[in-house]
């Protein structure tokens, strides 16, 4: 492993064990916070595709948030695991079937449409304040990513995660995106990654 892996691996332990180490309860209270903010801070056209994600293990339970954006006329979508490299986004319908993805998380069944999304809530383990996010190692959202700009779609993209999983600096590899917005308790943040 390179140098630059085995530091991005140790901050991702760390920034996860910090957000482990959260009040469940308190976690339940920022989610519905965040939603509030979101619904002031986050501005689109109505019948925006926005994919969010069904919170694994501590992450920020988005669900509250992606409610929010519905009622301001955007359509979700959830990923979906295809295999182990590629991830699809699937139409999130009230009432439709859900089914196991691996990971501790659920998606829309495979009868779900298929969404290219032009708003994406991205979760991540940490960030650092330059917008660089440290994923879970799999890569799936990189290549999602790329694989909508190849199609020409540039979505706008906002990570999700708590302050504490905020690190001092993220290695940079050429595959990475950055992530120009983060929502945390704290707000809405914005970086300039010119």
């Amino acid at each position: 492993m390179s140098p630059s892996k085995d530091l991005k691996k140790q901050l991702r332990k760390e920034a996860l064990a910090r957000r482990d180490a959260l009040d469940e309860f308190w976690r339940v209270e920022i989610a519905l916070e965040m939603a509030e903010t979101a619904k002031e801070k986050i501005d689109f056209e109505p019948g925006r595709i926005v994919s969010g994600f069904w919170p694994m293990r501590s992450e920020v339970d988005v669900r509250p948030l992606m409610f929010a954006l519905r009622e301001k006329g955007a359509r979700l979508c959830l990923p979906a695991i295809l295999d182990k490299t590629t991830i699809v986004f699937r139409e999130l319908v009230r009432g439709a079937p859900m089914v196991e993805m691996g990971f501790g998380t659920v998606g829309p069944h495979e009868e779900a449409e298929v969404l290219d999304p032009t708003l994406m809530l991205v979760p991540l383990a940490a960030f650092d304040a330059r917008g660089h996010r440290i994923g879970y190692g799999a890569g799936y959202y990189d290549r999602a990513i790329a694989r909508l700009a190849d199609k020409g779609i540039e979505p706008r993209l906002i990570g999700i995660a708590f302050d504490c999983q905020e690190v001092p600096l993220v290695p940079n590899e050429d595959h990475d995106v950055i992530i120009p917005e983060i929502l945390t308790e704290s707000g809405l943040r914005r970086f300039d990654i010119a």
